[in-house]
């Protein structure tokens, strides 16, 4: 299983090639967030996601925006971050979002983000959107 980490970098780069790829072509801000519409992404960059190849959403959102994939207010750390009762915490919602909930995993509890849609709305990309995905996500990881 791939670790949060590892995730984080992995998609950083598939991110930035994708971005590059669409200034080289001229894409403003408006037209970059588009092209990271659920249906253009399944159809023109079908390795970007591991559900695109069963033509399935990580949320039930009808206009689901895929430009952050993760939540700028998702933390996580690999090593742990605190121990609850018996139980290491590895990864939490910064903003106690009201959809977002803890899943425990054996002696690990991790943030569970599936009912929560706050990443995936073209406003909340917008509000803010930089070309670097890593600088949006700096605070992700603890």
């Amino acid at each position: 299983m791939m670790s949060y980490e590892e995730w984080f970098w992995q998609h950083k780069e598939k991110h930035k090639k994708i971005v590059d790829k669409l200034v080289t072509k001229g894409y403003n801000e408006d037209k970059i967030i588009e092209y990271f519409d659920f249906e253009n992404m399944l159809q023109e960059e079908k390795e970007f996601c591991p559900l695109y190849k069963d033509n399935k959403k990580c949320h039930d959102i009808k206009k689901l925006n895929c430009f952050l994939c993760a939540c700028p207010h998702f933390r996580f750390s690999d090593k742990g971050i605190e121990k609850k009762e018996s139980k290491t915490l590895y990864s939490f919602c910064a903003i106690d979002a009201k959809n977002s909930k803890e899943i425990t995993y054996e002696n690990s509890i991790h943030q569970d983000c599936s009912d929560c849609k706050i990443p995936h709305s073209k406003t909340f990309v917008k509000k803010c959107f930089d070309l670097e995905w890593k600088n949006i996500m700096r605070e992700c990881r603890v």
